[in-house]
């Protein structure tokens, strides 16, 4: 099971410069209205075709709107070898800088 990371963890990342590698497989209707600025869109149900597109030898981390599919995301991706974090609560839970 994918370790939890609070979205504050993550904002604490970004400010000091860590690679951070964050999927958010939300609809493209919801990342339409927001979402974190460098994260790569890959809806739920396109992760397993788009698995190539994603590199075995990085950390990555998952969010979703509440915390649901990013949870089932990283099941997904954990299955095909991917090292994986999830975000607690999802969008739902961001409050830092979005596009």
């Amino acid at each position: 099971m994918a370790k939890l990371v609070t979205p504050e963890e993550v904002m604490k990342r970004i400010q000091t410069g860590e690679e951070v590698n964050i999927i958010d497989v939300r609809e493209k209707s919801e990342t339409a209205a927001d979402i974190i600025p460098g994260a790569e869109h890959i809806p739920l149900g396109q992760l397993v075709l788009r698995k190539s597109e994603l590199d075995q030898g990085k950390d990555y981390i998952i969010t979703c709107q509440s915390g649901n599919r990013s949870k089932a995301a990283c099941g997904i991706m954990e299955a095909l070898g991917y090292k994986v974090e999830d975000m607690a609560g999802g969008m739902n839970a961001w409050s830092g800088k979005t596009e």
